[in-house]
């Protein structure tokens, strides 16, 4: 027989508008206020339609198969015809701990049997776990033979990276001793030739120095002789014994003589004034 699932969708009964949510010693409401029996049925109808597309369903069977229900509980039982079910209202109390649920066992409909299977019958364990050991030990064997050989093909790969990593740090050692000896060379060239600048810079500033001073020369001959003549002639030029001469001794010596020729003439209206007396006393 095709077995047929049901769909089933656990929920708080408390959250079931069909429950009304009051003290147990209230009222129940009359019929005339509950919605009828096809109204609820519709509805539950629409809510178990809901709760079954919202969920994730099985993708189509491949072509040339088909699915086919299996059943999964604890207990196998015997498939018979789908009960009819109907839906029941309560109103439990509030504050009412609900009783665990006790595990289903399915009544049994079937019938027991028994075998006894003695060693031997099946299979012979000898003859048949030989070959599955050989096969274990010779792929135990080929496993460590490969990881042998991976280990010593990652030994030679490790010694052509440190052979190759010591052929490339050679390389660039020497390609930065190239480097730093063009770049010397390139120093010293840049040196060798500001100094041939500036040695030319020189020469020019030399020649040119003695050419304006063999002009200067060649043009003050004729100047120097008049120029120095005027300037003597003016004062500018002169003898230092003789300008110390007129500067310092000869305004001491005429102050020397001024002086001396005073002393004398005082002196000698002195001796005329003392004559004069001595002649009017005798007279």
């Amino acid at each position: 027989r095709p077995l047929i699932l049901s769909q089933r969708h656990y929920d708080n009964i408390m959250d079931d508008r069909r429950v009304v949510r009051r003290h147990a010693q209230h009222t129940i409401p009359t019929k005339a206020q509950q919605p009828s029996a096809g109204i609820r049925r519709q509805a539950a109808i629409a809510r178990k339609r809901a709760i079954v597309q919202a969920e994730p369903g099985t993708p189509k069977p491949l072509q040339g198969r088909l699915h086919t229900g299996v059943q999964t509980e604890l207990y196998l039982e015997e498939l018979s015809d789908v009960i009819t079910t109907t839906d029941i209202e309560c109103q439990t109390d509030d504050f009412i701990d609900r009783p665990q649920t006790p595990l289903y066992i399915p009544t049994k409909s079937g019938k027991d049997a028994e075998t006894q299977i003695e060693d031997g019958e099946l299979f012979d364990f000898d003859s048949e776990v030989q070959p599955v050991l050989e096969f274990l030990v010779g792929k135990t064997i080929e496993q460590s033979l490969l990881e042998v050989l991976e280990e010593e093909e990652l030994a030679t790969l490790k010694a052509q990276q440190r052979a190759f990593r010591e052929l490339r740090n050679n390389e660039l050692a020497e390609v930065q001793r190239l480097q730093e000896q063009e770049r010397r060379r390139k120093e010293e060239k840049e040196r060798r030739v500001a100094q041939q600048r500036e040695r030319l810079r020189m020469e020019k500033e030399t020649i040119e120095k003695i050419t304006a001073r063999a002009f200067s020369q060649q043009y003050l001959a004729g100047l120097l002789p008049a120029v120095f003549s005027s300037l003597r002639r003016d004062g500018f030029f002169y003898d230092p014994v003789e300008r110390d001469i007129e500067m310092n001794f000869m305004p001491w010596l005429m102050a020397e003589v001024h002086s001396r020729l005073e002393e004398r003439n005082s002196m000698r209206s002195l001796l005329d004034t003392m004559i004069s007396e001595v002649s009017g006393k005798n007279l």
